[in-house]
């Protein structure tokens, strides 16, 4: 099993592995949203089919596709993958943007989705303001390393 903690020489664990300590539980977050969605408009569906609009499934679909994605490029960053990295801060940038930006058009989304919407789009900003902060935690060792006359 791959040790996902990054230590110091003194042993304390880097701000690098506690922001992805962090990421990781952001995301099963993310999922859990992601699939209560899907669960709210199946009820609705039933219950108050006026709430459970076709652009509302779209939305939660396309919510529950990065629930998939999500968790897999997470498990590539924990082990040390700059891609799996370099994707949760491109997938949260932009999930933040389309959220905001879904969640301001009047009239398309009932009110309960706009609240989960802009309840995803301020997970994906901590999302993306954490991938950053990893990603600027790593590059100066790599970039140590690279000039390292060893």
């Amino acid at each position: 099993m791959v040790n996902s903690v990054e230590r110091d020489e003194l042993g304390s664990t880097s701000l690098a592995s506690v922001s992805l300590a962090r990421v990781k539980r952001l995301v099963a977050a993310y999922v859990v949203v992601a699939l209560g969605t899907l669960v709210a408009l199946a009820v609705l569906a039933v219950a108050a089919p006026h709430l459970a609009t076709s652009e509302a499934w779209g939305h939660a679909v396309i919510v529950a596709v990065f629930a998939i994605v999500l968790p897999v490029r997470t498990r590539a960053a924990l082990k040390g993958s700059p891609s799996g990295l370099r994707a949760l801060t491109i997938i949260g940038c932009v999930l933040l943007v389309v959220n905001l930006v879904e969640a301001a058009l009047p009239g398309v989304f009932p009110a309960w989705m706009r609240v989960e919407m802009l309840v995803i789009a301020a997970m994906m900003l901590t999302l993306a303001i954490l991938s950053i902060r990893v990603r600027r935690n790593r590059q100066p060792v790599a970039d140590d390393q690279a000039n390292d006359p060893r």
